[in-house]
């Protein structure tokens, strides 16, 4: 018995830092409160709603990692997002639609990952922007253009993110059709930025053939924000940090040429031009000033402006609204993994009419889209962390 004991006391020995090696968390937040648009219907009605995941989407996930030896280790992320009013589902009722890939990191040559993960825009460019670091839905770009507010996530996807050299990191994405068209609804997207001190500086660039013209391609139909031809967007940001405030610019140029269906867009329908034409490509320019002030550490303000030049071409003629976005968020943290927050959104449309629903207003988040240019929408909400 005794030799037996020794021989699993060694056993143990030996066992235990392979079990030390490998770990796995479980994560996640929810995002609930109240929502009030002034606007939200054809006939001009106001919309009291309950609405999950704004500020952040309501998701949990499984996040692992296991050494392999040599600074190399396999990971994975499983990521769920979810409504808390309804339990259900988010990202089209997709078990894991916030993100499901598995990889390779290195500390030496950087991380390799395979599975439906975020594009270039989200994981450098979006940083500088409100909606992408601290506003959330409600702040987003008008029908999130550019997807800063992560409307779309890429299937079928390799990305490659670099180690930091002395703030420096860069990376991309490779999305296919899984399909016997190779170039039929595929994604590709390169990204930088450069973090120093209180300095961050990034730029992007996406391209998709053919997003959301089938559902087992990179961008599949129930994801995409405009179904078209092709979606080009490019940009670039800048935020710097003084003491405890921040402050910011961005720039992203959303093109969208020979959209789908009339235009068909996630956010607003079909887009018809008048007398019958047909619509041929969409143009979105977004500038965007923000900023940020950490009153103690428990409580901030933010605030975000966006002018939006869009152009609409179409063989029954052109149209050039102007899109003006304003943001106010206040967020008080009662505990390390508890806050409210307070949010309102204002947006007009003007310039050039089209003749399209592109002249009503639409906030991201908001009920409904609004019966004339103008459109306020109000949130007040808790969010908890795990």
């Amino acid at each position: 018995m005794k030799k037996h004991g020794v021989a699993f006391a060694a056993l143990l020995a030996f066992a235990s830092p392979v079990f030390a090696q490998s770990t796995v968390t479980l994560y996640g937040l929810n995002d609930e409160g109240f929502n009030y648009t002034n606007n939200a219907n054809a006939q001009g009605k106001a919309a009291y709603q309950l609405e999950s995941g704004y500020a952040q989407g309501s998701r949990w996930g499984l996040r692992g990692s296991e050494d392999l030896g040599g600074g190399l280790k396999a990971i994975f992320t499983l990521e769920n997002g979810f409504d808390v009013n309804s339990g259900k589902l988010g990202q089209g009722g997709r078990m894991f639609g916030r993100q499901a890939y598995v990889g390779l990191a290195s500390d030496k040559f950087g991380t390799v990952t395979f599975g439906r993960q975020y594009d270039s825009l989200v994981d450098y460019l979006a940083q500088t922007t409100a909606n992408g670091n601290w506003g959330g839905y409600l702040l987003a770009h008008p029908y999130d253009n550019d997807n800063t507010d992560n409307s779309f996530r890429v299937n079928n996807t390799v990305k490659y993110a670099s180690p930091a050299f002395s703030g420096f990191q860069f990376g991309g994405t490779y999305s296919f059709s899984n399909g016997t068209n190779f170039a039929n609804n595929r994604q590709y997207s390169v990204g930088a930025q450069y973090a120093n001190g209180g300095l961050l500086i990034a730029a992007a660039y996406l391209q998709a053939n053919n997003p959301g013209l089938n559902a087992a391609g990179a961008i599949a139909t129930d994801d995409a924000n405009f179904l078209s031809q092709r979606l080009r967007v490019f940009g670039g940001g800048i935020n710097y940090t003084f003491g405890s405030a921040t402050v910011g610019f961005a720039y992203t140029n959303t093109v969208v040429d020979q959209p789908a269906a009339t235009g068909t867009s996630a956010y607003v329908g079909s887009i018809t031009p008048v007398n019958g034409g047909t619509l041929s490509s969409l143009r979105f320019r977004n500038y965007e000033v923000n900023g940020k002030y950490q009153l103690t550490p428990a409580f901030f303000v933010g605030a975000q402006y966006v002018y939006t030049a869009a152009t609409m071409d179409a063989t029954s003629g052109n149209g050039k609204p102007k899109y003006h976005t304003a943001g106010l968020m206040a967020d008080y943290n009662v505990s390390k993994r508890t806050d409210f927050y307070l949010q309102v959104a204002f947006q007009k449309v003007a310039g050039d009419k089209t003749g399209t629903v592109l002249d009503n207003a639409y906030i991201p988040g908001a009920g409904g889209v609004s019966s004339n240019s103008n459109q306020v929408a109000v949130r007040l909400a808790v969010r908890h962390k795990f």
